[in-house]
């Protein structure tokens, strides 16, 4: 649920606090007043495109902060989490939307208090805000906008993506099969080139770290004899001469333990002298053992460089680095595997087979799931429509079968008759305008019995009624805004006295520009704005006892 909505320096908004409470609230105010404005900054901190014009003329930018209680959107706090958007305190209780907009054109965007993409504003959006403009119902229009409509309302959504998910995976395994069967003689050719490319591959039995490992055995190989002689040099010099290292130390750590005797302070000199004989003469058992177990061995090195020779001409082959061989080989094998696959007993065919049994199976659900929906829906529809004005017209979801596709196995149309005695046909070549904008009325107020968006705001939904059905226009939004967070911007008095909560938007003229500004009203403030929607040039006492009666016959 929408909490609050903080503004500052938007269109012709300078700064704007305003609270909200849950069930029905209107917004009304004066034509050019901006009362649009409210649902265009929510837009913007929801993650809808900005446009030239949005920041207040002569500030550097504008800023949206929207703040959501979502206690009751698991789903939501959980996607949170997983975007690591949850705020620092690691509750997930509360969303703050925030979106500032500078003049050059640039944004940026936060999520409770963390920097987040314009596309993650429009992904949390989409758990929290539903906005119905004057034009939204233009898209009932689309076959695909009515089909999820009827998915919506009978909870199908996640069988639906399931069954897409299943064509699309059958779809896949057929482009293999059809491919393979019509390429059926390249494939033969190219699976009998890879059978003889993974056998001499595995012959050469060449594993990934091995590369290294033959570089470093050759070397050492291939340096024995200077290895060997070397090592005996520094045997020599270290402890072989009575100028060795290890017997000039000696003859210094003699002279140093006189020294201590008479000197404490050089105990640190004759310790770290100490050390150092100790390394010298483990280095110099280290090389005796080296060159005990040393030996010049041609043989290993003419194998070990057999073996390179051997490796550097499979990698020439085929074209790449020695060490790339085992990449290769596993690559091969897998093509090898896919191929093998198409040609033996049918096996692809066999699995697209059964991917298509598992599609259609649910499919077939899905389908039967629509049509007790479809009747629900229609019969529910059809009682609202009598109370818009619309006797005797009737609303039919009709279930056209069509050729297995990602939706399922048939399409989904709305039929309306506007009038009794008229066979209900397609919504787009019946309905009128103003009917259309009923119509879709009565959609919102049956399907929103099973929706799980917490807050709906429509914008002048009710442009082209008036009088009674006006009022009835009311009583739904009214009777909505007991499931659901309503917001409503209209021009209508009988639309407006329904309303829990009151916002009036204005504008005045303030040192030279022109502000709007928005304000909840009392009682009696009410009154006066439903007389001044009411009509006429001057708001007489008639015209205010009018709007006190609407009011109360609310209450």
């Amino acid at each position: 649920m929408l909490q609050t909505l903080s503004i500052r320096d938007f269109v012709i908004v300078d700064q704007l606090n305003l609270d909200f409470s849950s069930g029905f609230t209107v917004l009304t105010g004066e034509t050019g007043a901006g009362k649009s404005i409210l649902i265009d900054a929510l837009s913007l901190a929801l993650g809808s495109r900005g446009e030239g014009g949005i920041t207040r003329a002569g500030c550097e930018r504008a800023e949206i902060t929207a703040e959501f209680d979502i206690q009751s959107l698991p789903e939501l706090q959980a996607w949170l989490r997983e975007n690591e958007l949850h705020g620092e305190d690691g509750q997930s209780n509360q969303l703050m939307a925030r979106r500032i907009i500078y003049a050059d054109g640039r944004s940026r965007a936060f999520i409770n208090g963390s920097a987040a993409t314009i596309q993650q504003l429009r992904e949390a959006g989409e758990f929290l805000v539903d906005i119905y403009s004057q034009h939204a119902h233009h898209s009932l229009l689309k076959t695909s906008y009515q089909r999820q409509t009827l998915d919506q309302f009978a909870g199908l959504t996640e069988t639906a993506n399931q069954v897409s998910a299943l064509y699309r995976a059958w779809f896949i395994l057929h482009q293999r099969r059809t491919e393979m069967e019509k390429n059926a003689a390249a494939y033969a050719d190219e699976l009998a080139e890879l059978r003889d490319q993974v056998r001499e591959l595995a012959n050469l039995n060449f594993v990934a770290d091995e590369w290294d490992a033959l570089q470093q055995e050759h070397s050492r190989l291939s340096n024995g004899a200077s290895l060997l002689a070397g090592a005996e040099l520094v045997r020599d010099l270290l402890n072989e001469s009575e100028v060795s290292a290890l017997h000039q130390l000696n003859t210094a750590q003699h002279k140093l333990q006189n020294m201590v005797e008479h000197d404490a302070s050089l105990r640190e000199a004759l310790d770290t002298l100490d050390s150092a004989i100790i390394q010298l003469e483990e280095t110099d058992r280290f090389l005796n053992r080296y060159l005990q177990r040393t030996e010049l061995d041609p043989e290993r090195l003419s194998e070990v460089e057999t073996r390179i020779h051997t490796i550097y001409d499979a990698a020439r082959k085929y074209r790449i680095r020695p060490e790339e061989l085992s990449v290769l080989f596993a690559e091969k094998q897998a093509r090898m595997a896919e191929l093998e696959e198409s040609v033996m007993d049918g096996e692809l065919a066999k699995k697209e087979a059964a991917a298509n049994a598992e599609f259609l199976s649910l499919a077939k659900k899905l389908s039967e799931a629509r049509k007790s929906a479809a009747e629900s829906l229609s019969q529910k529809i059809t009682v609202e429509m009598q109370r818009l004005a619309l006797a005797g017209g009737i609303f039919s979801v009709n279930l056209v079968p069509q050729p297995a596709t990602a939706t399922g196995l048939e399409e989904v149309e709305f039929l309306v008759a506007g009038h009794a005695g008229v066979a209900p046909r397609p919504l787009s070549k019946v309905a009128s305008g103003g009917e259309l904008s009923r119509i879709s009325l009565a959609i919102r107020v049956v399907t929103a019995q099973q929706g799980d968006i917490p807050t709906m705001i429509f914008d002048e939904v009710d442009v082209g009624i008036g009088g009674g059905v006006a009022e009835i226009v009311g009583q739904l939004l009214n009777q909505l805004g007991q499931k659901r967070q309503i917001l409503v911007i209209t021009h209508l008095p009988q639309v407006a006295a329904q309303g829990l909560q009151h916002l009036r938007v204005s504008k005045a003229l303030k040192d030279g520009a022109t502000l709007s500004s928005i304000a909840p009203l009392d009682d009696s403030e009410r009154i006066e704005e439903i007389a001044r929607m009411l009509g006429g040039v001057e708001i007489t006492e008639t015209t205010r006892q009018h709007a006190q009666e609407m009011l109360h016959l609310k209450r």
